[in-house]
């Protein structure tokens, strides 16, 4: 009867073992990564804006992207439309209510290839203390860093949410301010 706990102690560690070879961690560079958005102004003008990224990792266990697990924050007290007085506005519990809700959170639940460089990632966006299932559009292109030889990813994310959804502003009119909003992310990463 001994052997049968030590023979499951050995199987367990083994599947551990081999659940965890190849898998791979890619880190945000920071200074080459941001998120921008585009929402339509009196139906008439894009107006855009940015905020900070402060964290974004990726774990790859395959050779490609697919079924990677990919996380990002960013800072919404960084907003920026170039436009002091309205990145103000925006901040208060009129929009963002960043005194509250300072951060936006995306944590992937899935990331299917459908072309060698293009995925479609799934996932759960955190914004103004509420989360909602998103689909987004990525296309990825690798290479390796001059500087260091070392191998990099980038990522270009895009997608459409509703602010409505995220109960952001929803006394304003949609013919002031479109409901749906362009979201796009630019994201460098180094692998770990």
């Amino acid at each position: 009867m001994k052997k049968i706990p030590s023979l499951l102690i050995t199987i367990t560690f083994l599947l551990f073992t081999f659940t965890t070879i190849g898998q791979t961690t890619w880190k945000a560079d920071l200074a080459h990564s941001n998120l921008g958005f585009a929402i339509l102004h009196q139906l008439v003008n894009d107006v855009k804006g940015t905020v900070k990224v402060t964290e974004s990792i990726i774990t790859q266990p395959k050779e490609d992207f697919t079924d990677a697990t990919m996380s990002l924050k960013a800072d919404l007290n960084t907003i920026d439309t170039d436009n002091d007085k309205r990145d103000a506005h925006l901040k208060t519990a009129d929009f963002f209510d960043t005194a509250k809700f300072p951060e936006l959170i995306f944590q992937s639940t899935s990331v299917i290839k459908k072309t060698p460089d293009h995925y479609t990632i799934n996932g759960n966006l955190t914004l103004h203390g509420i989360t909602k299932p998103v689909t987004l559009n990525a296309v990825s292109k690798s290479g390796t860093n001059v500087m260091n030889n070392k191998p990099v990813t980038g990522f270009k994310v895009t997608g459409v949410i509703k602010r409505s959804d995220f109960d952001i502003s929803t006394s304003t009119p949609s013919a002031m301010l479109n409901d749906e909003v362009s979201i796009e992310a630019n994201l460098e990463f180094g692998k770990e």
